[in-house]
């Protein structure tokens, strides 16, 4: 019987740590567009942070074989004898928040090349329900000339991987799989039974799946909008947000979620997703929608906040000196896709306020072609009217952040990391 080869379509944050833990067990093709990303994935460096290098170099296989090992490649050809193929590109929204099916449709073509009878393709891109059989299964009959079903099959297995989180990897996230058949269904689950230690849930069909997903960041978003909420009223009322949680916290069955910028490409991007969907089925989801404005609308409320404490301290807001710390969407990695810092950077410039970006964990590069803004890795010598503290990098804890201050500054503080004596406010 023929081994099974797997090729993971898209090498990123997703890609790569599912293709390094396969290859523990398989023969692997990582297939990616980007021959730069390949040039470095190859010499075992990993510009996300994601895979460490002795990790990467562990399963680094020298060329395309029939052994164990993780190849990567940008040529088709190299992919065409595999027998699964896991497609793991990002599924964005736009400008006006509508989802891009591009790079999955893209991706769909790619595979459609290679596709023969008795393959499976499985995908693991955030979508909404029914885009897998609806979108991405047309596009791999029209290009292969296969018939779904009956030559082929497909699967679908939603990415739960936490960018930065160095314990909850992906060999510890108990995966949800399906299939298009109950067959191709077993068949997918138990491909990643192999290589899950955390184990599997089998769906009962690839909608439900596709749809466990949406929901998952769709619920964290809706929450997080909910104590962004609660942040503003009880600014109003001059009382302390973390404190409040902190008490309301001691009940078992309290949810301990915290107020700040959502962004990234899970949280602050699923829900449209889901909103889309519904919409074009004639519902108009009343509590995702809000939620997403709600927190959308945080980085000019901290904006406005900051400006305030300012304005209480006689400091001069336009033309004043503001030091940001952090650009990335989360702590501790260097993950920029859809940070919701730049709307208080952006908001922060149109009160005429000068901005200075530091981040140790941000690419310089990527940050300009990204959002056309400079950042640095190196702490400035000199003093701010304002020291922001938009995300709780650990390298942040080494700063002395009284020593970047002007005599009377403002210290502010988002994610109530710093020293409560040293703040002025927090959100």
């Amino acid at each position: 019987m023929k081994k099974d080869k797997i090729a993971i379509i898209g090498l990123g944050y997703v890609g790569l740590p599912l293709a390094r833990l396969f290859a523990t067990k398989y023969s692997v093709i990582g297939f990616d567009i980007n021959n730069d990303r390949i040039s470095e994935l190859m010499l075992g460096i990993d510009s996300t942070l994601e895979v460490d290098k002795e990790t990467l170099q562990s399963v680094l296989i020298s060329k395309s074989s029939v052994s164990n090992g993780l190849f990567c490649t940008n040529q088709i050809e190299k992919i065409k004898d595999c027998n699964y193929y896991i497609v793991t590109v990002p599924t964005p929204v736009d400008k006006n928040n509508r989802p891009i099916l591009t790079p999955l449709l893209k991706s769909s073509e790619t595979v459609g090349t290679v596709l023969k009878k008795g393959d499976m393709v499985i995908y693991e891109s955030t979508v909404y329900p029914g885009a897998t059989e609806e979108d991405c299964v047309p596009v791999l009959e029209n290009i292969s000339g296969l018939k779904f079903n009956k030559d082929f099959y497909v699967g679908y297995s939603p990415e739960r991987i936490n960018p930065g989180d160095k314990e909850h990897t992906v060999e510890k996230i108990l995966k949800v799989t399906s299939g298009s058949t109950p067959e191709a269904g077993e068949k997918v689950n138990a491909l990643y039974k192999s290589v899950i230690i955390a184990g599997t849930h089998l769906a009962p069909t690839i909608k439900v799946a596709e749809a466990s997903k949406v929901i998952e960041n769709s619920q964290r978003d809706i929450n997080i909008a909910f104590v962004n909420e609660l942040a503003k009223i009880f600014n109003l009322l001059d009382i302390n947000t973390h404190d409040v949680l902190e008490a309301a916290g001691t009940k078992w069955n309290f949810l301990p979620f915290k107020p700040g910028l959502v962004g990234g490409h899970c949280i602050g991007v699923d829900p449209y997703y889901l909103a889309q969907k519904a919409q074009e089925n004639g519902y108009n989801p009343e509590i995702i929608l809000a939620g997403r404005r709600l927190n959308d609308g945080m980085g000019d409320y901290v904006a406005s906040e900051i400006v305030k404490c300012m304005i209480k301290k006689n400091i001069s807001v336009n033309g004043s000196k503001v030091l940001v710390l952090g650009i990335t969407f989360k702590e501790n990695c260097p993950d920029v896709r859809n940070t919701k810092v730049i709307d208080l950077v952006n908001a922060l410039k149109e009160y005429g306020t000068n901005i200075t970006i530091h981040d140790p964990w941000a690419d310089e590069d990527e940050v300009m072609q990204e959002y056309g803004i400079e950042t640095i890795k190196q702490i400035p010598n000199e003093k701010f009217d304002a020291v922001v503290l938009a995300v709780s990098h650990n390298k942040f804890n080494e700063i002395d952040v009284l020593s970047l201050k002007n005599k009377n500054a403002v210290i502010y503080d988002i994610k109530n990391f710093l020293d409560n004596n040293l703040v002025d406010a927090n959100l």
